[in-house]
C-alpha cells in the first residue's frame, strides 16, 4: 500500500496554506463540464440516525481509503480518475441516503466504512457532470444532527479537530474531516513515512471538538512547515463554497 496518488496534494500543501483567503476559492479559470468532486454518502435512516461523532470518524476513513486501495495505485484501475482529481482541487459532496438509495450507492466504486454503528460510502471521484443517477438524485442537504459526547480518544490513532466556532453542518463537517485524514497520509508519503500505513487499522481517525485554547495551541498560524515538522499537525483551509467564508480553517489534523 503506497499513497503515490496523493503526491501533488503533498507538493502543494504548504503553498495553499499560505494563500490569500480571496486566492482559495478562485475558479475563473475552471471549465465546469470538467469539475471533479469526491461523492461522501452519509448513511443516515430516519428513524435511527447515527452518531453525529460516528459518521464523520466514517466518513474520513472512507476518503482517504479510497486514495490508499491497491486500485489507485498506477496498475489500478481507479488511478486515472483518483489522480486527476487529486491533481486538482480536492472537491467533496457529502449526500445523505437512506434505505432503497443507500443500498444501490453500494454497487458503485467506493469504499464503505463503518464506525460505531455509523456508515459512509466514498467514492471514486468524477466529473460533477457526469455523476451517476444513483448519485445525483441524493439530497445534499437534511445531513444535520447534533452534538453527542464521544467519550474518551482511542489510543493510537490520529486525531481530526474541528474548528470550535466555526458551526458546519454533518455534511460539510464530513468533506472536511475527508480532506484532513487524505492530507496527513500525503504528509506522511512525503516524509518517507509510508510504514504507518501498515499500522492504521481501518484508516481509523477520531474527530472531536477542542477547546479554544486548545485549537489555538494546535494552529500552524504562518508557520505550517514547521506545525507538521515539530507538532505533527496539518491543517484544511477551505475555499469557502458552502456554509464558511473563504480561507476558513477547518479541521487540524494531529498524528497521535
Amino acid at each position: 500500500m503506497t499513497a503515490e496518488v496523493l503526491d501533488s496534494l503533498a507538493a502543494r500543501y504548504i503553498t495553499w496554506l499560505g494563500l490569500p483567503a480571496a486566492a482559495t476559492n478562485d475558479v475563473s479559470d475552471e471549465d465546469p463540464s470538467q469539475v471533479r468532486a469526491m461523492p461522501v454518502v452519509l448513511h443516515i435512516e430516519r428513524t435511527e440516525p447515527p452518531s453525529r461523532t460516528g459518521l464523520l470518524e466514517a466518513a474520513a476513513a472512507a476518503a482517504v481509503a479510497v486514495c490508499l486501495d491497491p486500485r489507485a495505485e498506477p496498475d489500478g484501475e481507479w488511478h486515472e480518475p483518483v489522480k486527476a482529481w487529486v491533481d486538482g482541487r480536492i472537491r467533496k459532496v457529502a449526500r445523505r441516503a437512506r434505505g432503497a438509495h443507500w443500498a444501490a450507492v453500494q454497487s458503485l466504486p467506493g469504499v464503505t466504512v463503518t464506525v460505531d454503528g455509523a456508515s459512509a460510502r466514498a467514492l471514486v471521484p468524477g466529473r460533477v457532470a457526469e455523476m451517476p443517477k444513483e448519485v445525483t438524485r441524493l439530497q445534499i442537504s437534511g445531513s444535520e444532527l447534533p452534538t453527542d459526547d464521544p467519550g474518551p480518544l482511542p489510543d493510537g490513532v490520529p486525531v481530526l479537530w474541528l474548528n470550535p466556532v466555526v458551526p458546519m453542518t454533518a455534511g460539510k463537517a464530513a468533506a472536511q474531516v475527508g480532506h484532513a485524514s487524505m492530507l496527513l497520509a500525503a504528509a506522511l508519503r512525503a516524509d518517507g513515512r509510508e510504514d504507518f500505513f501498515a499500522d492504521w487499522k481501518d484508516f481509523r481517525c477520531a474527530v472531536r471538538i477542542p477547546t479554544r485554547d486548545e485549537w489555538a495551541a494546535l494552529h500552524p498560524g504562518d508557520d505550517p512547515l514547521n506545525a507538521w515538522r515539530r507538532r505533527q499537525v496539518v491543517a484544511v483551509r477551505d475555499a469557502g463554497f458552502t456554509e464558511v467564508e473563504p480561507g476558513t480553517v477547518t479541521v487540524l489534523a494531529q498524528l497521535p
